[in-house]
């Protein structure tokens, strides 16, 4: 899917979306008005940047999310100049390699300060050596990069004027529903000052952009060079930023996505303050909820984010978090599903006391939490290393298509565990099993099944005999896989 999405749009601003009566949500017979009003705060971005060596056209842009950044679906956005705007290649006499050229690419952004505050897309500036802003009135002013965001792909330009310029504000997009209208305006295809309409289409999408996604899916038309620009909401604020789209051909067939106001203010707010994204930290790690794993907590449908593990003394570990806590709420927002507690706890203010709800043994309990900041440069979980060819000879244990070992000497050697390491080894998987769908692979530890820690292969035949006798039809198993812990449900007939 990720090689189907393309870089378009993103927006900020301030909050106060909210049309209250039906009548005020319909459709005008015209944008005209709403679409005159509006446009002088968007513009249009054009970037030039230095490359060494044979470079791709930049005419051709990047939606289709193939644009040689490596596995980054929004890299530059380059969708033309104005003696090319609809993106057709100009021929040019051969460069020989590892030459210096010059490289122009065309996105969108608009206005939400009348001091020259101005936010677009990320994936339109980066690597930019020069980026000039184009006004609707023909004006064109040189444009500095104030701070970025990589995560949510959000970047805040400053311009300097010599009178306060049209602006925009951001609303509320937690307030948008299915099926409200909304306009874009924006600069595809180096065109510039085109304005669509449509309706939101879904909300909460997860397009796998991102740890962060959230983004509001629209009809309205999306194209090249759309990336940066708004999204509005018939009352004029802007609800969200124009990002994505999925396109076999890279052009607009009725399905965008924008990232949303509510992701966008804070990462504003704390640019402008500090030139910078700090997000909040808990040091824990989480897993989605499949509906087997429910079965196991005993829930009736799946919801929430399992914590898988903490990061020793970290603020959840702290704050009394334990693995295999269920967490349904942060801070006073419910979490539904995994991916919401990393951006709520990413936008919680540093060093807040926040309350988390949490679902331990069937019972729902609050704890306190301080939250700290995210170093963003913190390496992700080690994989684990291949083990040699031939393990040592031992004693097997077999259970729910497993073959268990006791952790020797020689295994923790062989398999490359951590002297603190202790748990049950996996040795052999049935390929045929479940255990092998869900991806157990020989080196893998198991740390705990169902409430139980093991520490031999007959305590783990003697937790999953309880879990037969308890009458369940699954066993949740916590493992270990390198140095990530997971939770995995196993079926027990």
């Amino acid at each position: 899917m990720r090689a189907a999405l393309a870089g378009l749009l993103v927006s900020a601003g301030f909050f106060g979306f909210g049309l209250q009566s039906a009548e005020a949500r319909m459709v005008p017979q015209s944008l005209a008005e709403l679409s005159a009003k509006l446009s002088p705060a968007v513009v249009n971005i054009s970037t030039t940047q230095t490359v060494t060596g044979p470079a791709n056209d930049s005419d051709e842009g990047d939606l289709d999310g193939q644009s040689g950044q490596g596995d980054d679906d929004r890299g530059g956005d380059g969708d033309g100049d104005s003696a090319n705007p609809f993106g057709q290649p100009v021929p040019e006499a051969p460069v020989p390699p590892g030459t210096p050229q010059k490289v122009q690419s065309l996105g969108s952004g608009f206005v939400v300060d009348p001091t020259g505050i101005i936010l677009t897309n990320n994936h339109v500036i980066e690597g930019a050596d020069k980026i000039d802003v184009t006004f609707s009135d023909g004006t064109t002013l040189p444009a500095k990069l104030k701070g970025r965001d990589e995560k949510t792909d959000i970047a805040v330009l400053k311009v300097e004027s010599k009178t306060p310029l049209a602006y925009v504000r951001l609303g509320d997009s937690e307030k948008l529903r299915v099926g409200d209208w909304v306009m874009a305006i924006g600069n595809p295809f180096g065109l510039g000052g085109s304005v669509t309409a449509g309706i939101v289409s879904a909300l909460n999408r997860d397009i796998h952009a991102g740890s962060y996604d959230d983004f509001i899916q629209t009809d309205a038309a999306i194209n090249r060079g759309n990336s940066g620009g708004p999204l509005f909401a018939l009352n004029g604020e802007v609800i969200g930023m124009n990002t994505a789209i999925i396109s076999p051909s890279g052009e607009s067939v009725g399905i965008g996505f924008a990232t949303p106001s509510s992701t966008i203010a804070p990462v504003l707010a704390q640019i402008l303050e500090y030139g910078e994204m700090r997000r909040g930290w808990i040091g824990v790690r989480i897993q989605s909820v499949t509906q087997e794993i429910a079965e196991t907590l005993g829930l009736p449908q799946a919801h929430g984010a399992l914590i898988a593990g903490l990061t020793a003394g970290g603020p959840g570990e702290k704050a009394g978090l334990e693995a295999g806590d269920l967490v349904t709420g942060f801070d006073g927002h419910p979490v539904r599903e995994m991916r919401d507690l990393p951006r709520l706890v990413a936008e919680t203010e540093i060093g807040k006391q926040a309350e988390i709800e949490i679902l331990r043994g069937g019972k729902v309990k609050t704890l306190t939490v301080k939250v700290g900041r995210l170093a963003e440069a913190d390496s992700k979980a080690k994989t684990k290393e291949k083990p040699a060819a031939k393990a040592p000879a031992a004693e097997k244990t077999k259970v729910l298509g497993l073959d268990l070992v006791t952790v020797t000497p020689d295994m923790r050697e062989h398999f490359k565990l951590g002297v603190d390491v202790e748990g049950v080894l996996v040795l052999e998987v049935d390929p045929t099993s479940s255990a092998a769908d869900k991806g157990i692979e020989p080196g893998d530890v198991v740390i705990r099944v169902g409430q139980a820690n093991v520490r031999s292969p007959k305590e783990v035949v003697a937790a999953v005999d309880a879990e037969k006798k308890a009458g369940r039809t699954s066993v949740l198993l916590r493992l270990l896989s390198g140095s990530a812990p997971r939770f995995v449900a196993l079926p027990l007939k």
